[in-house]
């Protein structure tokens, strides 16, 4: 699906750009030159992480029940671990270079940005995904959505289950058991919508997130539906439950979601997602969008280090700033591409992950010496 690869990668621009835009020195000097993008991004930039929210749930669905009913391929400890190590292998890569970034430029460079020294647990629990469930502070930004993206799959995976085993308990041919599963994600995302996703304090948990990824799960099932009446009553089922969710409690972060799963139920119907236009086929979009993990990984000690550098030289130059903000997109891309090649492209590896686990941990309290 070429088009999910190219609205993946112009989400994650719109990531590094807020990233850019809201941490160190440059963005403030160069703020005169374009004060209200700058100031947007560094506002409302991670609204973009939307996006990749309903993408996630709508491949979550193709993966583990495209048809409704459990894929029987896999065991679920073997699908949860599997779904860790593919998450795990360039995120504990990627933790390594913040570290050790970190560490390099602390000494000379003293700014809030920086993430303190870590500590042994704190780099055990970010190496386990638990760092916000334990109320560590991050090592750098962004990963906190790798933890959530984690507990989304283990949560959809359990809603599948208990479909499943309903099926057999309730004897449910294969058609009502998809209708099955589809009902309790539906309850789910309307549970998330009306009540978990208002509660702030659940921001660190899979439940304040399974409306947009849920969302996303519907807009799979929804766009496979054959029967133009049913297509067009599910269809209109979950843009009703997402306006009435709007009208009780406005959110611009739903809206956005709202209207991407929407989109993608659309483009899945009518073949838009696997036939993209000839000009974005080949195009530089879509080799982004496959790199677009890595870089929401890599960019922040980038950002760091190329703030660090222009601090130590003194440069207060807007244009100077500007160029070197440019600057460090490319180069963020350039590292996500390093760690896509030697790592993220990679089959995910039991030994690899338990390896670079070691690695972060080790690098980390060395660093933090």
């Amino acid at each position: 699906m070429p088009l999910l690869d190219a609205a993946k990668g112009i989400a994650c621009l719109f990531i590094v750009g807020h990233h850019l835009c809201r941490y160190g020195p440059m963005p403030e000097a160069a703020a005169v030159l374009a004060p209200r993008l700058i100031g947007w991004l560094g506002r409302d930039g991670r609204l973009a992480v939307q996006v990749f929210l309903v993408i996630a749930g709508f491949l979550a669905a193709a993966s583990l029940a495209p048809d409704g009913v459990l894929r029987a391929r896999q065991g679920p400890w073997q699908r949860v671990w599997q779904r860790y190590a593919r998450l795990a292998m360039p995120y504990l890569a990627a933790l390594c270079v913040s570290v050790l970034a970190a560490a390099a430029i602390r000494p000379w460079f003293d700014h809030e940005a920086v993430p303190a020294a870590p500590m042994f647990a704190q780099l055990l629990a970010h190496g386990l995904l638990l760092q916000d469930l334990l109320g560590y502070d991050a090592l750098s930004t962004g990963v906190w959505y790798v933890a959530i993206d984690f507990q989304l799959f283990v949560l959809a995976l359990a809603l599948v289950m208990l479909a499943e085993w309903l099926q057999r308990r309730w004897r449910l041919d294969a058609a009502r058991a998809a209708w099955l599963l589809a009902v309790l994600v539906l309850a789910m995302v309307a549970a998330s919508l009306f009540a978990f996703n208002l509660r702030a304090e659940l921001d660190s948990t899979a439940f304040y997130f399974i409306g947009s990824y849920g969302l996303g799960m519907l807009a799979f099932w929804i766009g496979r539906i054959d029967q133009p009446a049913r297509y067009g009553k599910a269809l209109t089922l979950l843009a009703a439950l997402g306006m009435v969710a709007l009208l009780w409690d406005w959110r611009i972060r739903i809206a956005i979601a709202l209207a991407v799963a929407l989109l993608l139920a659309v483009g899945q119907r009518r073949g838009w997602l696997a036939e993209p236009p000839a000009w974005l086929a080949a195009g530089p979009l879509l080799w982004l969008g496959r790199i677009s993990y890595s870089l929401f990984l890599i960019h922040f000690p980038v950002i760091l280090v190329v703030n660090a550098v222009m601090a130590q030289a003194g440069l207060q130059s807007p244009w100077i700033n500007l160029t070197a903000m440019l600057a460090a997109v490319g180069l963020s891309i350039a590292a996500a591409a390093l760690l896509y090649r030697f790592v993220e492209s990679r089959p995910a590896s039991g030994r690899l992950t338990a390896g670079l686990l070691a690695a972060l941990v080790v690098g980390g309290l060395i660093a933090a010496q």
